[in-house]
Protein backbone atom coordinates (compact mmCIF):
# COMPACT_ATOMS: atom_id res chain seq x y z
CA UNK A 1 0.00 0.00 0.00
CA UNK A 2 1.70 3.26 -1.13
CA UNK A 3 1.86 6.33 1.08
CA UNK A 4 0.85 9.69 -0.36
CA UNK A 5 2.86 12.85 0.28
CA UNK A 6 1.94 16.46 -0.51
CA UNK A 7 3.54 19.67 -1.70
CA UNK A 8 4.51 21.86 1.29
CA UNK A 9 1.96 24.60 0.62
CA UNK A 10 1.24 24.86 4.37
CA UNK A 11 3.42 24.00 7.40
CA UNK A 12 1.44 20.83 8.16
CA UNK A 13 1.47 19.63 4.54
CA UNK A 14 5.27 19.62 4.60
CA UNK A 15 5.31 16.49 6.80
CA UNK A 16 1.85 14.94 6.52
CA UNK A 17 1.51 11.53 4.87
CA UNK A 18 -1.66 9.55 4.32
CA UNK A 19 -2.48 6.07 3.08
CA UNK A 20 -3.56 5.80 -0.53
CA UNK A 21 -6.22 3.17 0.30
CA UNK A 22 -5.61 1.51 -3.07
CA UNK A 23 -5.88 -1.91 -1.47
CA UNK A 24 -9.52 -1.40 -0.43
CA UNK A 25 -12.19 -2.99 -2.61
CA UNK A 26 -15.39 -2.16 -0.68
CA UNK A 27 -16.28 1.37 0.50
CA UNK A 28 -18.84 0.49 3.18
CA UNK A 29 -18.87 -2.24 5.81
CA UNK A 30 -21.21 -5.22 5.96
CA UNK A 31 -24.29 -3.98 7.86
CA UNK A 32 -24.89 -7.20 9.76
CA UNK A 33 -21.34 -7.22 11.11
CA UNK A 34 -21.13 -3.68 12.57
CA UNK A 35 -22.60 -1.78 15.49
CA UNK A 36 -22.17 1.79 16.69
CA UNK A 37 -19.47 2.57 19.22
CA UNK A 38 -20.59 4.79 22.09
CA UNK A 39 -18.03 7.40 23.09
CA UNK A 40 -17.07 7.60 26.77
CA UNK A 41 -14.84 10.67 26.79
CA UNK A 42 -12.56 8.76 29.14
CA UNK A 43 -15.25 8.68 31.85
CA UNK A 44 -16.48 5.72 33.87
CA UNK A 45 -20.02 4.84 34.93
CA UNK A 46 -19.92 7.56 37.61
CA UNK A 47 -18.99 10.26 35.10
CA UNK A 48 -15.47 10.66 36.47
CA UNK A 49 -12.49 10.96 34.15
CA UNK A 50 -10.42 7.79 34.50
CA UNK A 51 -8.49 8.02 31.21
CA UNK A 52 -7.11 11.42 30.33
CA UNK A 53 -6.69 12.76 26.81
CA UNK A 54 -9.80 11.09 25.37
CA UNK A 55 -12.68 12.99 23.80
CA UNK A 56 -14.29 14.07 20.54
CA UNK A 57 -13.27 12.28 17.39
CA UNK A 58 -15.15 11.07 14.38
CA UNK A 59 -18.07 8.71 14.75
CA UNK A 60 -17.00 5.06 14.39
CA UNK A 61 -18.67 1.72 13.95
CA UNK A 62 -17.23 -1.44 15.49
CA UNK A 63 -16.62 -4.34 13.11
CA UNK A 64 -17.27 -7.75 14.60
CA UNK A 65 -13.99 -9.54 13.80
CA UNK A 66 -13.71 -13.32 14.01
CA UNK A 67 -10.55 -13.91 16.05
CA UNK A 68 -11.48 -17.50 16.94
CA UNK A 69 -11.77 -18.84 13.38
CA UNK A 70 -13.89 -21.68 14.82
CA UNK A 71 -15.67 -22.55 11.57
CA UNK A 72 -13.35 -25.49 11.00
CA UNK A 73 -13.18 -27.47 7.80
CA UNK A 74 -15.41 -25.06 5.83
CA UNK A 75 -13.73 -23.25 2.96
CA UNK A 76 -14.26 -19.50 2.67
CA UNK A 77 -13.70 -17.07 -0.16
CA UNK A 78 -12.31 -13.56 0.27
CA UNK A 79 -14.86 -11.21 -1.27
CA UNK A 80 -13.54 -7.83 -0.08
CA UNK A 81 -10.71 -5.98 1.66
CA UNK A 82 -12.08 -3.23 3.90
CA UNK A 83 -10.97 -0.36 6.12
CA UNK A 84 -11.42 -0.47 9.88
CA UNK A 85 -11.25 2.92 11.66
CA UNK A 86 -10.50 1.28 15.02
CA UNK A 87 -7.37 -0.69 14.06
CA UNK A 88 -4.26 -0.22 11.96
CA UNK A 89 -4.72 -3.43 9.96
CA UNK A 90 -7.16 -4.00 7.13
CA UNK A 91 -10.04 -6.47 7.33
CA UNK A 92 -10.85 -9.25 4.90
CA UNK A 93 -14.51 -10.13 4.42
CA UNK A 94 -14.98 -13.89 4.08
CA UNK A 95 -17.98 -15.68 2.66
CA UNK A 96 -18.26 -19.36 3.61
CA UNK A 97 -19.79 -22.10 1.52
CA UNK A 98 -23.00 -21.94 3.56
CA UNK A 99 -23.38 -18.20 2.89
CA UNK A 100 -22.21 -16.89 6.27
CA UNK A 101 -19.95 -13.82 6.23
CA UNK A 102 -17.22 -13.01 8.74
CA UNK A 103 -14.40 -10.51 9.12
CA UNK A 104 -10.79 -11.49 9.77
CA UNK A 105 -7.60 -9.46 10.07
CA UNK A 106 -6.23 -9.32 6.52
CA UNK A 107 -2.70 -10.77 6.17
CA UNK A 108 -0.20 -9.37 3.70
CA UNK A 109 -0.66 -10.85 0.22
CA UNK A 110 -4.27 -12.01 0.67
CA UNK A 111 -6.27 -10.92 -2.38
CA UNK A 112 -9.93 -10.90 -3.31
CA UNK A 113 -10.93 -14.29 -4.68
CA UNK A 114 -8.47 -16.26 -2.54
CA UNK A 115 -9.68 -19.31 -0.62
CA UNK A 116 -8.90 -19.71 3.09
CA UNK A 117 -9.62 -22.43 5.60
CA UNK A 118 -9.13 -23.25 9.26
CA UNK A 119 -8.49 -26.41 11.21
CA UNK A 120 -5.73 -28.91 11.83
CA UNK A 121 -6.00 -30.32 8.30
CA UNK A 122 -5.76 -26.95 6.51
CA UNK A 123 -2.58 -26.38 4.48
CA UNK A 124 -0.10 -23.88 6.05
CA UNK A 125 -0.79 -21.11 3.55
CA UNK A 126 -1.33 -17.37 4.00
CA UNK A 127 -4.67 -16.67 5.66
CA UNK A 128 -5.26 -20.21 6.93
CA UNK A 129 -5.71 -20.77 10.67
CA UNK A 130 -4.04 -23.82 12.19
CA UNK A 131 -2.96 -25.07 15.62
CA UNK A 132 0.68 -24.38 16.42
CA UNK A 133 1.31 -28.13 16.35
CA UNK A 134 0.49 -28.20 12.61
CA UNK A 135 2.41 -25.10 11.49
CA UNK A 136 5.93 -25.68 10.09
CA UNK A 137 8.79 -24.19 12.10
CA UNK A 138 10.05 -20.86 10.77
CA UNK A 139 6.81 -19.55 9.27
CA UNK A 140 5.56 -16.04 10.15
CA UNK A 141 2.27 -16.12 12.06
CA UNK A 142 -0.18 -13.65 13.60
CA UNK A 143 -3.47 -13.52 15.54
CA UNK A 144 -2.12 -16.00 18.10
CA UNK A 145 -4.15 -17.49 20.91
CA UNK A 146 -2.80 -17.55 24.45
CA UNK A 147 -5.49 -19.93 25.71
CA UNK A 148 -6.91 -22.68 23.45
CA UNK A 149 -10.34 -21.70 22.17
CA UNK A 150 -10.27 -18.12 23.44
CA UNK A 151 -9.37 -16.53 20.12
CA UNK A 152 -6.33 -14.62 18.90
CA UNK A 153 -5.11 -11.99 21.35
CA UNK A 154 -1.61 -10.98 20.26
CA UNK A 155 0.18 -9.95 17.03
CA UNK A 156 -2.80 -8.27 15.37
CA UNK A 157 -1.51 -4.79 14.43
CA UNK A 158 -0.47 -3.69 10.94
CA UNK A 159 2.78 -5.16 9.64
CA UNK A 160 3.42 -7.33 12.69
CA UNK A 161 4.40 -10.99 12.62
CA UNK A 162 5.71 -13.56 15.05
CA UNK A 163 7.92 -16.54 14.22
CA UNK A 164 7.41 -20.13 15.26
CA UNK A 165 10.86 -21.21 16.46
CA UNK A 166 10.45 -24.70 17.93
CA UNK A 167 8.15 -27.15 19.71
CA UNK A 168 8.89 -29.17 22.81
CA UNK A 169 6.84 -30.97 25.49
CA UNK A 170 3.49 -29.73 24.24
CA UNK A 171 4.53 -26.09 23.94
CA UNK A 172 5.71 -23.99 21.00
CA UNK A 173 8.33 -21.28 21.37
CA UNK A 174 7.25 -18.08 19.61
CA UNK A 175 9.43 -15.06 18.91
CA UNK A 176 7.11 -12.07 19.25
CA UNK A 177 7.58 -8.75 17.37
CA UNK A 178 9.00 -7.20 20.56
CA UNK A 179 11.84 -9.77 20.57
CA UNK A 180 10.41 -11.70 23.50
CA UNK A 181 10.45 -15.49 23.18
CA UNK A 182 7.43 -17.05 24.81
CA UNK A 183 6.05 -20.56 25.27
CA UNK A 184 2.47 -21.07 24.05
CA UNK A 185 0.51 -24.31 24.16
CA UNK A 186 0.69 -26.08 20.81
CA UNK A 187 -3.10 -26.54 20.73
CA UNK A 188 -3.52 -22.76 20.44
CA UNK A 189 -4.45 -21.57 16.96
CA UNK A 190 -2.62 -18.97 14.89
CA UNK A 191 -3.01 -17.58 11.38
CA UNK A 192 -0.23 -18.02 8.83
CA UNK A 193 1.34 -14.88 7.37
CA UNK A 194 2.21 -11.31 8.28
CA UNK A 195 -0.50 -8.78 9.06
CA UNK A 196 -1.16 -6.54 6.07
CA UNK A 197 -0.97 -2.76 5.66
CA UNK A 198 2.77 -2.93 6.28
CA UNK A 199 3.26 0.73 5.24
CA UNK A 200 1.29 1.92 8.25
CA UNK A 201 4.50 2.69 10.17
CA UNK A 202 5.31 5.37 7.56
CA UNK A 203 2.12 7.34 8.22
CA UNK A 204 2.81 10.78 9.77
CA UNK A 205 -0.19 12.63 11.18
CA UNK A 206 1.48 15.97 10.52
CA UNK A 207 -0.94 18.17 12.46
CA UNK A 208 -2.87 18.22 15.71
CA UNK A 209 -6.23 18.06 13.93
CA UNK A 210 -5.67 14.50 12.74
CA UNK A 211 -5.16 13.41 16.34
CA UNK A 212 -8.39 15.14 17.32
CA UNK A 213 -10.18 13.27 14.52
CA UNK A 214 -9.05 10.06 16.21
CA UNK A 215 -10.41 11.14 19.58
CA UNK A 216 -7.00 11.97 21.06
CA UNK A 217 -6.91 15.24 23.04
CA UNK A 218 -3.83 17.14 24.13
CA UNK A 219 -2.34 16.71 27.61
CA UNK A 220 -0.15 19.54 28.99
CA UNK A 221 3.32 18.61 30.19
CA UNK A 222 3.75 18.19 33.92
CA UNK A 223 6.63 20.69 34.08
CA UNK A 224 4.37 23.31 32.46
CA UNK A 225 1.77 23.11 35.23
CA UNK A 226 1.52 24.58 38.70
CA UNK A 227 2.72 22.63 41.76
CA UNK A 228 -0.88 22.17 42.89
CA UNK A 229 -1.69 20.34 39.63
CA UNK A 230 1.36 18.13 39.13
CA UNK A 231 4.42 16.95 41.12
CA UNK A 232 6.72 18.28 38.37
CA UNK A 233 5.05 21.70 38.22
CA UNK A 234 6.33 25.05 39.42
CA UNK A 235 9.81 26.44 39.63
CA UNK A 236 11.43 29.69 38.55
CA UNK A 237 11.65 29.63 34.79
CA UNK A 238 11.95 26.47 32.75
CA UNK A 239 13.10 23.28 34.44
CA UNK A 240 14.34 20.14 32.78
CA UNK A 241 12.35 17.94 35.13
CA UNK A 242 14.99 15.28 35.58
CA UNK A 243 18.19 14.66 37.52
CA UNK A 244 18.83 16.57 40.70
CA UNK A 245 16.05 16.55 43.28
CA UNK A 246 13.13 16.37 40.88
CA UNK A 247 12.25 13.10 39.14
CA UNK A 248 9.77 12.79 36.31
CA UNK A 249 6.59 11.23 37.64
CA UNK A 250 2.95 10.73 36.76
CA UNK A 251 0.34 13.06 38.32
CA UNK A 252 0.01 10.49 41.11
CA UNK A 253 3.73 10.29 41.87
CA UNK A 254 4.67 7.07 40.05
CA UNK A 255 8.18 7.33 38.59
CA UNK A 256 8.23 7.63 34.82
CA UNK A 257 11.79 6.45 34.11
CA UNK A 258 13.49 3.29 35.30
CA UNK A 259 10.69 2.18 37.60
CA UNK A 260 9.39 -1.28 36.72
CA UNK A 261 5.65 -1.63 37.05
CA UNK A 262 5.32 -5.30 36.08
CA UNK A 263 4.31 -7.59 38.94
CA UNK A 264 7.38 -9.64 39.91
CA UNK A 265 5.47 -12.81 40.72
CA UNK A 266 3.15 -12.71 37.73
CA UNK A 267 1.87 -16.19 36.89
CA UNK A 268 2.73 -15.85 33.20
CA UNK A 269 6.45 -15.36 33.92
CA UNK A 270 6.96 -19.10 33.63
CA UNK A 271 6.03 -18.96 29.93
CA UNK A 272 8.62 -16.30 29.06
CA UNK A 273 11.92 -17.82 27.88
CA UNK A 274 13.74 -14.65 26.77
CA UNK A 275 12.66 -11.14 27.68
CA UNK A 276 12.25 -8.47 25.04
CA UNK A 277 15.56 -6.86 26.07
CA UNK A 278 17.38 -10.10 25.23
CA UNK A 279 17.98 -11.28 28.79
CA UNK A 280 16.81 -14.75 29.86
CA UNK A 281 13.86 -14.82 32.21
CA UNK A 282 14.81 -15.65 35.79
CA UNK A 283 12.05 -17.15 37.90
CA UNK A 284 12.00 -16.28 41.59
Amino acid sequence: MPVKTFRPLTPSRRYITVASFEDLTKPKPEKKLVFTRKKTGGRNAYGRVTARGIGGGHKQKIRHVDFRRNKRGVEAKVIAIEYDPMRSARLALLQYADGEKRYIVAPHGLKVGAKVNSGATAPPEVGNCLPLSAIPVGLPIHNIELTPGRGGQIVRSAGSAATLMSRDEGYAQIRLPSGEIRKIHEQCFATVGQVGNIEHENIILGKAGRSRHRGIRMIPRGVARNPVDHPNGGGAGKSKGGGGWQQLTSPWGVLAKGYRTRVRRKHSNRFIVVRRDGRPMKLK
